[in-house]
Order: C-alpha cells, then sequence, then structure tokens
C-alpha cells in the first residue's frame, strides 16, 4: 500500500478555477488563523477549485494514515464520507474529522448496507460449511469495516486487493469480496483464481450466481459508475487516434478493460508511471477525470488524455467545494463545528482491527 502524499502549492498560485475573490480571502484568512489547529486533506480526486486548499494530497487510507501522525485537533478531509470514517477510526478521540458536505457520499460504498451484507452472510455460512473470510474495499462503511473485523476479515485498498486476498484465501477455504465485485475479479485473476471459482452474490435477488461448492472468491455485485464507464472499444479507439500511447487503467474497471490496457493500478500507482516515464511518453487514463486533468497540467511535456473524456467526474467528489470548505472553517473558528463524522466506538474499534489485519499483511 503506497502512503505517498504531496504538498499542495499555495492557493495563490493555482488556476484554471472559478475565482471567487471574497470566498477565497475568507478561507486564506481562516486558515492563518486556526494554523497548526488545522489540517486540511485532498482526494487525488477532487477538483482544481477545491484540492488547492489541501495541506497534503493522496489516497484516501495514506490521507488518514497521515491524519493520525499529525498533531491538528481538527481534520477537514476534501473526499467523500467513508474517507472521513476512516480518518476518524484511526485517529484519537480529542480530534474532530469534518467533511464540507456530509451528504458526498460513495456510490459503491452504498451498494453494501450491512443488512445486506448479513444476509449473504448467513446464507453462506448455512449454506456451505467451509471457511469465509470476509474482504472489504475500504470504499466502504466503517460498519462493513467493522464487521470485517469482527468476522476475522480484513480491509483492502485497490494498491493491496491482491496481497490481502491471497492472505484470505490462506486463512479459509473462500473468501467474499465487497462492495466492488470487479476490484474483486481483478484480484482473484492475478492470483490465477477464475471461471468457476469465481461467483457473484446478487443483492437484488438475495441470492449466489454460480457454483458455491467450487467457488473461492465471491464477489458482490457493486461498481464504481465512473470506472464503468471505460470499455475495450475506448482503448481500440484511442490507439488508433494515438498510435504508441499507454494505456492505464484504475482496478475498478472491468476485467476486460484491465486486460486490454498496458497496465493498471491504484491512483498512486497510475500518478507514479506518468511522473516517471520519459518526456514525450503519451498516456491515456481509465479513471476519475480530475486526476487525469492534473496530470496533464502538471506534465505539459507528455501526452496525458482520459480514456474516454464522456465519462463524468464523480457526482459525490463533485459535491465537495470552496463554499462547503469556507462554512467548514468558519464553524470550527467560531467554537460550533458542522460536519463531524463520528463513528461510535464499538464500530471504530472492529473497523481498526480489520485496518490492523490489513497493515500486519501489507
Amino acid at each position: 500500500m503506497s502512503t505517498n502524499a504531496a504538498v499542495v502549492n499555495d492557493p495563490g498560485t493555482q488556476a484554471n478555477a472559478p475565482f471567487d475573490a471574497e470566498t477565497r480571502r475568507r478561507l486564506s484568512e481562516l486558515r492563518s488563523q486556526l494554523g497548526d489547529d488545522l489540517l486540511i486533506l485532498g482526494h487525488h480526486y477532487m477538483s482544481s477549485e477545491a484540492i488547492r486548499w489541501a495541506d497534503l494530497t493522496g489516497d484516501s487510507l495514506a490521507l488518514s494514515r497521515l491524519a493520525a501522525q499529525s498533531t491538528a485537533e481538527n481534520i477537514v478531509f476534501l473526499g467523500v464520507h467513508f474517507m472521513a470514517e476512516t480518518a476518524d477510526i484511526l485517529t484519537t478521540e480529542d480530534r474532530k474529522v469534518l467533511s464540507p458536505d456530509i451528504g458526498a457520499g460513495c456510490l459503491m460504498a452504498e451498494m453494501a448496507s450491512i443488512g445486506q451484507v448479513l444476509q449473504c452472510w448467513n446464507h453462506l455460512v448455512k449454506n456451505n460449511g467451509k471457511q469465509t473470510i470476509p474482504i472489504t474495499y475500504v470504499n466502504s462503511s466503517a460498519k462493513l469495516k467493522a464487521f470485517c473485523g469482527e468476522h476475522g476479515g480484513a480491509v483492502c485498498t485497490s494498491s493491496n486487493a491482491e496481497k490481502v486476498l491471497a492472505w484470505a484465501l490462506e486463512q479459509g477455504g473462500r473468501a467474499l469480496f465487497f462492495p466492488d465485485m470487479h476490484l474483486g475479479r481483478n484480484a482473484a485473476a492475478a492470483l490465477g483464481v477464475t471461471g468457476d471459482e469465481v461467483a457473484r452474490w446478487v443483492r437484488a435477488e438475495n441470492r449466489l450466481r454460480g457454483d458455491m461448492n467450487k467457488a473461492r472468491v465471491i464477489v458482490w455485485d457493486g461498481f464504481c459508475p465512473v470506472h464503468v464507464g471505460f470499455t475495450v472499444m475506448d482503448a481500440e479507439r484511442v490507439r488508433v487516434s494515438n498510435p504508441g500511447i499507454k494505456v492505464v487503467v484504475h482496478p475498478e474497471c472491468p476485467r476486460e478493460v484491465v486486460e486490454a490496457a498496458d497496465d493498471s493500478g491504484s491512483t498512486e500507482k497510475i500518478i507514479k508511471l506518468v511522473e516517471q516515464s520519459p518526456s514525450g511518453s503519451a498516456w491515456a487514463i481509465g479513471t476519475e477525470i480530475n486526476l487525469v486533468k492534473r496530470l496533464a497540467g502538471n506534465h505539459p511535456d507528455k501526452v496525458i488524455i482520459s480514456l474516454n473524456s464522456n465519462v463524468p467526474q464523480c457526482p459525490d467528489m463533485a459535491k465537495i467545494n470552496e463554499r462547503g470548505l469556507l462554512t467548514a472553517l468558519q464553524g470550527i473558528a467560531e467554537g460550533q463545528p458542522k460536519g463531524v463524522v463520528k463513528v461510535d466506538q464499538q464500530t471504530a474499534q472492529w473497523a481498526q482491527k480489520a485496518l490492523e489485519r490489513m497493515f500486519a499483511v501489507t
């Protein structure tokens, strides 16, 4: 798992974002006023408008771990709800984690509720005695992380899913992987687990599709609406129009798209591939458009395009903006913080157990 993060330049040097002089004046003023008591974290998928205010940028778990190492009393997470939950789980009780928009969820995470997972779990336990290890992608609620902690499972990220899944298969005869079926399938394939050894739990039907006796990995049927927008045809088209271009996609993309790409990996891996490539290289990237645009702006000596520019940005990430951040900072300054994300103690303890198992494996 990568824990890389970067310090973002001063907001005054950033360009190409909507201009609201008064909002930015107040943001600068409040950030200076709050000083070391404030830490602003920005996920890679944030818009340029929002991420310009981040003290650190990175993927969600790396940022949460950095938050745990900081001394800031107030942590504002420019990201979606599950990210703020993870930061709260990993930080001490005396810290506050806030979201500029408490309604910024995650469509994928919302495709698996604790009630649905319990129904699936009870079905597996009742109908087959084979030990099952639950694995939840970090893009999930704190309750699902806690479920894994309580039932001998672990959390995984897009960069360590293969390692965690391999660990799970060593612990028991089968793994239940949720909520993203595509990351689950891609991780399983990397381990040589394919065909009848992968079954799918269909939440709408509350049943398993596949042979339970043969299945080593059961994937939940959730997905990221952004990443399923990229197709094999996109890869073929972009190679015709840009000879020599390299295609890299996020492992939340469908299996056939990953197979058609030159490489796949987490946001951190994609960033490193681009950064370490020679001047003049060309990349078509299948992930959230804000990251692609930022990479293109940071590397003008390279050709960097979206694998499909018609795939829309994440609607929940788009909810985080400067005005929401201003409201959050004003609340902190006035002693009435708004958008506080708090995970109850029991849930946090079990969720931390699942995270600790992941850290031990990776």
